[in-house]
């Protein structure tokens, strides 16, 4: 079974060559991200993800507007805060998105807090099922009689549609129970952070249970970092490297921008990092040092080309068929696991 590999736009602020030491080449730019974009397009990924983020980096939608006409091959996983925009305009920039893709888009749901907003986990979730079915129905060219605690809309779809004439796959993550139960309900892949191998696959034996609930099943992806190098040795020196020169107080200052640092499954990556030994492993080839200056992915794949490989097998073999990849800086990495490893994988997009 093949398995989809996707690169990582760095959208966010989130691009060094040292863990934590700021470099305005490498800050979230248009012209930086989109080469970011068009080496993995080149390189042969099958997706890549635009985050989103408000006080951190460039507009995800906006930036996927920008490199669309420049991009051969790749899918693009728009990252959107359910929420943070008006909804039915959100399912027309949407709609226009795939229609400049050729079909070619897939949409990030992101359940954070709105800038400015503040909302308990309950309520928050119930606003992002709310707008994950309506915005669903309106990219499905559905008429909208909907009136819930969070969307109150009788609405006629946009003109403009899909191009397949129906709604784009949904990805979501989350790890508390309301964020279990929404994906669950309303996702089409459900997607996790870096862990152990084994947890992954108790994930995804529970993520299972949860959607037969509703009658439906999900596909399980992983979003992760990777350092990838010729040797085993050359990869950990690598990794050392990346956090020669992390101050631990600017790596705190780092993690804490993020709208989601109270989130459990931030907490769940800060658990890995306490289980992990003085060299930061926490497991065979998964490396929880990165995750001291960052929220969110907290581990990375490090090893050689077929350590590498045998890592994303692994989690293959527990139900994955998804990778979201990135590495330091994100030009160069995307570089190298596309010499090293892509030609080792039997890929291609979840979704055609």
């Amino acid at each position: 079974m093949s398995i989809e590999v996707s690169w990582f736009a760095a959208l966010c602020d989130d691009d060094y060559e040292y863990l934590g030491v700021p470099d305005p080449k490498l800050a979230s730019s248009f012209e930086h991200c989109r080469d970011i974009t068009v080496a993995a397009d080149r390189n042969g990924f099958d997706n890549i993800l635009m985050p989103s983020g408000y006080t951190l980096g460039i507009d995800s939608v906006a930036f996927a507007g920008g490199v669309a006409p420049l991009l051969e091959q790749m899918q693009i996983l728009v990252a959107v805060r359910m929420g943070e925009m008006w909804l039915p305009q959100l399912a027309r920039q949407l709609a226009t998105l795939d229609q400049m893709m050729d079909g070619r888009l897939t949409i990030n749901i992101i359940s954070s807090d709105i800038p400015g907003e503040k909302l308990e986990s309950e309520p928050r979730y119930q606003r992002t099922r709310e707008w994950m079915e309506v915005l669903r129905a309106l990219l499905n060219g559905e008429s909208i009689d909907f009136h819930g605690e969070f969307v109150d809309l009788e609405l006629d779809p946009p003109r403009i549609r899909t191009v397949s004439g129906e709604c784009p796959p949904f990805y979501f993550g989350g790890f508390s129970p309301a964020a279990k139960d929404t994906a669950a309900e309303h996702a089409d892949v459900f997607l996790t952070w870096p862990d152990k191998v084994a947890a992954v696959g108790e994930l995804v034996k529970e993520m299972n249970e949860r959607a037969a609930e509703y009658g439906r099943t999900l596909k399980y992806g992983v979003r992760s970092h990777v350092i990838v190098r010729e040797t085993e040795a050359a990869a950990r020196a690598a990794a050392e490297r990346l956090v020669s020169k992390l101050d631990d107080g600017k790596g705190e200052e780092i993690r804490q921008k993020s709208l989601d640092t109270a989130s459990a499954g931030v907490g769940r990556q800060s658990e890995l990092r306490a289980e992990a030994g003085d060299d930061w492993f926490v497991e065979e080839n998964l490396w929880t040092g990165v995750g001291r200056a960052r929220s969110g992915a907290g581990a990375a794949i490090v090893g050689d080309p077929d350590q590498v490989v045998a890592k994303l097998k692994a989690y293959q073999e527990q139900g994955v068929e998804a990778f979201i990849l990135s590495g330091y800086p994100h030009i160069d990495e995307c570089n190298l696991f596309a010499e090293y490893v892509l030609p080792k994988l039997d890929h291609g997009p979840l979704y055609n």
